[in-house]
């Protein structure tokens, strides 16, 4: 009976052993304040002298609005709305995607014209391009907002240089998204430029030509719907000859597997369907009698009058286009917007000294009480155990030294 009270008389003592007390601890922490106290001192001295050191960082903002997708409002909408699926090509630019003109500001070709604008290889004194554009995108960042606005903040040690890093990169940018716009608004513009050089000299020939036929022989009157036929397949060889144009412009920059490639073939295949139904080339005219239908004493008549009615239409479609490609390509000069240009800032913005010193001061505090423990633990250890840290500490000394003779 007695070793049974003994027996839970000892297991009750093992929890009240194996308890923190909170009294030794604090013990611990007065016994070895000096340790503490020095160490926290050094670090928070060394702190002040580090971010002493370092050199004062100035940054400069600028913010940019894209164009909008449905910009280029009021005249020119309504003009390029007029041309349908035609217009649509004319009025497509880079649209108002932030994630694109983030990508152009983040590409190689600025990186490496703002670069070559600012000469930082000479002011970072190297002349490695992938190491100048890792400089550079440590310097520069770029942030699109939920409401589509673009914000370039730059940080340089010279607050002008900062404001000037800024400003190129907003330039840059712009210059890139006008030359890639005016890619295609100016290659349409030229291809339509050429085709109505062309088309003007064949419609000045189909007017002599008609104008001729006419004083030599005797006026031929035209049945109304022989007109109508023939106006009708005027309207589509114009059509006809503008897809073709816009096509040939959208292959320079596009394959045929494209969808706006394939939507022009497509537009292109119909029309020729149905100019050849009304030409009498395959089936009925729909109503329309075909040119083929016609009395034989009018046929000649009737085809030199369908070439000046074509070739009048085609001008006409044609200047019309062009005039829009022009219109088009002066609206793309212009399309971004500097909300907020990057100024010299006044202010530093890094380093926060007063953070730095802070947080380190903290840090080395808490890091001495857990080395004050540490020593306290190792003081208190078993010769056994004593012997065994000695043992691992020789260990370590003797691979250091082996490290050192390699």
């Amino acid at each position: 009976m007695d070793e049974v009270i003994q027996k839970n008389h000892d297991q009750n003592e093992i929890p009240a052993e194996d308890e923190i007390n909170l009294l030794e601890l604090l013990q611990v922490l007065v016994r070895r304040r000096a340790l503490i106290i020095r160490l926290t001192l050094a670090a928070a001295f060394l702190a002040v002298v580090y971010s002493l050191l370092l050199p004062n960082i100035y940054t400069a903002t600028a913010k940019i609005l894209p164009p909008q997708k449905d910009s280029g409002g009021g005249t020119a909408a309504a003009l390029l709305g007029q041309l349908g699926g035609l217009g649509g090509g004319l009025a497509a630019g880079l649209g108002g995607s932030s994630d694109l003109y983030l990508g152009i500001l983040k590409s190689r070709s600025v990186a490496d014209a703002v670069i070559l604008r600012m000469d930082l290889a000479t002011e970072l004194k190297n002349n490695n391009p992938d190491l100048l554009r890792k400089a550079i995108a440590a310097m520069v960042k770029f942030q699109a907002g939920k409401d589509g606005i673009i914000t370039v903040t730059a940080d340089h040690k010279d607050p002008r240089k900062a404001a000037m890093l800024a400003h190129t990169f907003v330039d840059e940018l712009q210059r890139k998204s006008l030359q890639l716009n005016l890619t295609k608004a100016g290659t349409e513009r030229q291809f339509l430029e050429k085709r109505l050089a062309v088309v003007k000299i064949d419609l000045k020939k189909a007017e002599e030509d008609l104008r001729t036929f006419q004083e030599k022989s005797s006026m031929f009157k035209a049945d109304d719907q022989i007109k109508a036929s023939i106006e009708s397949i005027a309207k589509l060889q114009a059509q006809i000859v503008t897809i073709e144009v816009q096509l040939a412009a959208a292959r320079q920059n596009l394959t045929d597997e494209s969808p706006e490639v394939r939507s022009l073939l497509a537009s292109l295949a119909q029309l020729k369907k149905q100019l050849a139904v009304m030409t009498g080339v395959s089936g009925s005219g729909g109503g329309i009698p075909s040119i083929g239908s016609a009395p034989a004493i009018g046929i000649e008549y009737f085809r030199k009058l369908r070439e000046f009615k074509t070739q009048e239409a085609i001008h006409e479609q044609l200047t019309r286009q062009f005039e829009l490609a022009k219109l088009n390509e002066a609206r793309d000069s212009s399309s971004l917007q500097v909300l907020d240009d990057a100024v010299v800032p006044s202010n530093k913005s890094k380093p926060k000294r007063s953070l730095i010193v802070i947080l380190a001061t903290v840090t080395a505090f808490f890091c001495s009480i857990f080395l004050v423990f540490i020593k306290e633990y190792l003081a208190k250890l078993s010769p056994e155990d004593s012997a065994m840290v000695a043992e691992m500490k020789g260990t370590l000394k003797g691979m250091l030294r082996r490290k050192k003779q390699f």
